[in-house]
C-alpha cells in the first residue's frame, strides 16, 4: 500500500477521528504487530496539537497464553495501578484512539468460560470510571489489517495479497483516495447521515416494527423524548470528533423494556475473540428470553446474562443495503465494518446522547427515562434486502422507513 495513502489515513484518524485539542493528552491502543502504522498515527496526533501520547501495546496471542496459564483470580484482579490509570483518565480526559486489527477468531484456543468470567469481573470495576468520562472526551476506533484478519476475510488469496486487499477496502470505506481531501469527503458524508437522522427525529415515532421472510418479526418502542444521531459526535464541551471510521449508520437508543419478537442475525458476530454464527434472539417484555446459534450458542447465552441489564436493547441502527460497505460484498468479520453494511441492534448499554437535552440529566434520571445501562454494548447485524421497517406515530400513521433493506423516506 502506498505510504502517501497510509499517511492520509493516519491523519484522518488523528484529525477527523480524535481531533485532539492543543496540549490534550492522548492514549493510543494498538497491537504490537502494528507498530509502524501506530507511529504514523502518533506523529499525526502530535501535528494536530496533542500533548503527551501514551501508547498501550497489546497482543492477542499473549492474551491467549494468559488465559491458558493464569488462574481466574489472578486474571480477574484489577490492580491499584490500573484503577489509578482510569482515575487519571477521569481527571485529565485524554483522547483515546483504538487501532483494531485483532483476528476475529483469535481467542478460540482460550478457555471461553474463563475469558467471559474474567471480563465480566473486570468490567464491573472499570464501569464507574468509564461512565465518568462518557460524553466528556473524544475517542475513535479505526482498523489496520493483520495477516490473521486479512486471511479470514480473503482466505483464497496469499497472505500478502490478502493484506493489500484488506487495506484497499478499509481505505475505500474511510473515504481515503489519492485525488480527494478526506476532510471534505467526511464533511459531505456526515451531512448526509445527519440529514437522515433529523428526518427520523422529526417523525417522532412511537415504535418501529421489523419484518423479513428470514424470521425477523419484531416491535420496539422508542423514547418519547429521544433523538436519532449519526456521523460525527460532540463532547459536552463542544469538541467535534468521529468515534467510528468508517460510519454509515443512523442510530438511536430504544425505550428500555418495551420490545417483543425475534431478530434474526444476517452476519456472524465476533465477540471476545470468538465467532457466533447463524443466530437469532427472541425478546419478551423488553428482554432477551431465548437465543439460538449454530455456532457459539454458549457464548451467546453468556453474553446475554453478563449483568442484569445485558439482555435489554441499547441501540437500534439503520444502515441501507446499498451503503458503500455493503455494496463492496466483503464480510469483514468485525463489528466496526459489518455494522456499517447492515441494520443492526445492540444488547446492553444505550447512548445518553440519544435523549434530547441529555446534558440536563444525571445517569439515574437517564435510566429512568429509558436508557439502558450495562457493562456490555454488543452490536449484531439484522439487515438484509428483504427487511422492511415501519415507523408508527402517536397520531396513528404507519410510515415505511425501510423497504427491501434500503431507505424509503
Amino acid at each position: 500500500m502506498k505510504k502517501e495513502l497510509l499517511q492520509k489515513y493516519a491523519r484522518a484518524i488523528a484529525v477527523i477521528g480524535a481531533n485532539p485539542q492543543k496540549g490534550q493528552p492522548v492514549m493510543l491502543f494498538a497491537q504490537v504487530e502494528q507498530w509502524e502504522f501506530a507511529n504514523m498515527v502518533t506523529e499525526e496526533l502530535y501535528k494536530a496539537g496533542a500533548g503527551s501520547i501514551y501508547l498501550k501495546w497489546e497482543s492477542q496471542k499473549n492474551s491467549v497464553l494468559k488465559y491458558i496459564y493464569e488462574d481466574e483470580d489472578t486474571l480477574s484482579c484489577v490492580h491499584k495501578y490500573e484503577e489509578a490509570q482510569w482515575q487519571e483518565m477521569v481527571d485529565t480526559l485524554p483522547c483515546r484512539v483504538f487501532l483494531d486489527s485483532e483476528d476475529p477468531d483469535g481467542l478460540k484456543q482460550a478457555p471461553m468460560k474463563k475469558v467471559q468470567s474474567v471480563n465480566q469481573k473486570r468490567q464491573k470495576v472499570y464501569k464507574p470510571y468509564s461512565d465518568a468520562i462518557d460524553n466528556l472526551h473524544q475517542w475513535v476506533i479505526a482498523a489496520v489489517p493483520s495477516k490473521e484478519w486479512a486471511k479470514k476475510v480473503f482466505p483464497k488469496e496469499s497472505e500478502a495479497d490478502a493484506i493489500e486487499h484488506l487495506w484497499k477496502e478499509i481505505l475505500s470505506a474511510c473515504h481515503i483516495d489519492e485525488q480527494s481531501d478526506p476532510a471534505e469527503r467526511w464533511k459531505e458524508h456526515n451531512q448526509t447521515l445527519k440529514s437522515n437522522a433529523e428526518k427520523m427525529t422529526d417523525y417522532n415515532f412511537q415504535y418501529l416494527t421489523y419484518k423479513s421472510p428470514n424470521g425477523t418479526d419484531f416491535r420496539c418502542s422508542l423514547l418519547p423524548d429521544g433523538i436519532w444521531c449519526a456521523g460525527s459526535a460532540k463532547t459536552k464541551a463542544g469538541v467535534v470528533f468521529s468515534p467510528n471510521l468508517p460510519t454509515e449508520e443512523v442510530f438511536t437508543s430504544p425505550l428500555r423494556g418495551q420490545c417483543e419478537g425475534t431478530l434474526v442475525a444476517t452476519m456472524p458476530l465476533s465477540y471476545m475473540g470468538n465467532l457466533i454464527e447463524n443466530f437469532s434472539i427472541t425478546f419478551k417484555d423488553g428482554r432477551a428470553v431465548s437465543c439460538k446459534a449454530e455456532k457459539g450458542q454458549e457464548i451467546l447465552e453468556k453474553m446475554i446474562s453478563m449483568d442484569e441489564n445485558a439482555g435489554y436493547l441499547g441501540e437500534l441502527a439503520l444502515v441501507p443495503v446499498d451503503s458503500p460497505i455493503s455494496k463492496s460484498g466483503v464480510l469483514f468479520y468485525t463489528t466496526l465494518f459489518d455494522e456499517n453494511a447492515a441494520c443492526h441492534a445492540a444488547l446492553g448499554a444505550g447512548f445518553k446522547e440519544c435523549v434530547r437535552d441529555f446534558e440536563k440529566y444525571n445517569d439515574k434520571e437517564l435510566f429512568q427515562k429509558g436508557i439502558n445501562d450495562s457493562i456490555i454494548h454488543v452490536d449484531f447485524m439484522i439487515g438484509c434486502d428483504t427487511l422492511e421497517i415501519t415507523g408508527h406515530t402517536n397520531d396513528g400513521r404507519d410510515i415505511v422507513v425501510f423497504k427491501n433493506g434500503s431507505w424509503a423516506i
